[in-house]
């Protein structure tokens, strides 16, 4: 595949850029977003600059990488970074971003009656959009800190897409809205009716809230809106600020994708909906891109010689003439005839199925560039770059510098990759 130069995404610029403070990298699961987050993180620190990663993949490949036992709730320094910048990585703790904002804005007493209540407990560990919602207000206390020149953040995998972008809203409409309030009303009311009205409400809530039913319930949302009431506004506000912050012009959005049709229907819309977000997209990272060393041969020829060396209609390299070997022909200082051509045979079945196995890679990069075409035909304001597929899995700081070298000649041809 090639990429024509202005539609190419530039990585060494974006992250050169003093006024590039943040760095969102979404896209659907496994396409490498991780990856690439990493893999920024580190080239922008050998570069200069003292990065954070923030990354919400429990599966510890990140840490692995960057040769650390294991990453928590607490920035950790990266060794082995080569130049004079610094990566520290972190990993998101849902339960404890929420224990951390609960602790900063009620004092010690109230902070305790919260954390201990059931409804809290529930609320913090399962409520629907709690980890899309502490993604956010992470990566605002990281920024407000401004302790780091960049902030990278791998988004949770997400089946709805962009959820991460609707989840503040979601989660601060909740603890300050109409439905709080749902939940109060049958305290005050009392009786039966009250447990009536509360049944009606508890339907609308997630599976793990409506294990809790009953008057044990209704103490534990009187408390927890008790000890809570004071920081319900607070919600709204940090997640209108973190909002913002992802619209602001020190914020770059990039798309990762597999060169794969779902994965590209999903970019697409990715795209759409960073655009109606008004989002500032810097472009589409197109990863685990094959190539080969030897695209001039096509499918067609290769499929087409192998036939060849399966029927015998082959160049004898022996005698330099073309057809069907004469088996009795061999010279006197040849091996025995049997022999020569048992050997020859093997030869050219071993040949024959390389040549198909080139031909099956011509034909995935055949469907990628289809799928990519339709992508770039779609979106060609959409700038991107390409990653070679590297022949194994990245486990270590070199192999994040072999991503940060493929991101940054992202507009080159990936001949050679795996």
């Amino acid at each position: 595949m090639t990429l024509d130069a202005s539609a190419t995404l530039e990585v060494d610029p974006l992250i050169d850029n003093p006024a590039t403070r943040i760095i969102v990298c979404c896209g659907s699961g496994g396409v490498g977003k991780t990856t690439t987050a990493a893999a920024l993180g580190v080239r922008a620190a050998e570069r200069g600059r003292k990065v954070v990663v923030l990354t919400i993949d429990p599966a510890r490949r990140l840490a692995q990488s960057m040769g650390i036992d294991s990453l928590d709730n607490t920035p950790r320094r990266v060794k082995g970074i080569e130049g004079d910048g610094e990566l520290h990585a972190m990993m998101l703790d849902m339960k404890r971003t929420f224990d951390e904002i609960v602790e900063s804005h009620a004092d010690a007493q109230r902070a305790r009656a919260i954390l201990e209540n059931p409804f809290y407990q529930s609320l913090s560990a399962g409520f629907a959009g709690t980890q899309e919602y502490m993604a956010m207000e992470k990566l605002g206390q990281l920024r407000a800190r401004d302790e780091w020149d960049l902030i990278v953040v791998d988004t949770p995998p997400s089946r709805s897409a962009l959820d991460f972008l609707d989840a503040p809203g979601r989660l601060g409409s909740f603890l300050d809205g109409t439905f709080i309030k749902l939940l109060m009303a049958p305290a005050k009311m009392g009786g039966r009716a009250g447990m009536k009205f509360l049944n009606v409400g508890m339907s609308m809530m997630t599976g793990t809230l409506g294990k809790l039913l009953g008057g044990q319930l209704l103490r534990d949302v009187q408390t927890f809106v008790a000890a809570m009431d004071t920081m319900f506004g607070g919600f709204r506000t940090r997640a209108d600020a973190t909002y913002r912050l992802l619209q602001a012009p020190g914020t770059a959005f990039l798309v990762v994708a597999a060169p794969e049709r779902d994965a590209l229907r999903e970019a697409a819309y990715f795209v759409q909906r960073l655009a109606a977000e008004e989002m500032p997209l810097a472009g589409l990272v197109l990863n685990r891109v094959h190539g080969s060393g030897a695209a001039r041969l096509s499918a067609e020829r290769a499929l087409a010689a192998a036939e060849n060396l399966d029927e015998g209609r082959i160049v004898d390299q022996r005698s330099g003439k073309t057809g069907v070997r004469d088996a009795t022909g061999a010279s006197p200082e040849s091996p025995p005839a049997d022999e020569t051509d048992h050997t020859d045979r093997t030869t050219e079945q071993l040949t024959a199925g390389l040549l198909r196995l080139h031909a099956e890679r011509m034909q995935v990069l055949a469907r990628e560039q289809r799928t990519r075409d339709r992508f770039t035909a779609l979106h060609p304001e959409v700038a991107v770059a390409q990653v070679p597929a590297l022949p194994g899995d990245v486990h270590d700081l070199a192999g994040l510098r072999a991503i940060g070298d493929r991101l940054a000649t992202g507009g080159g041809d990936p001949a050679g990759a795996a």
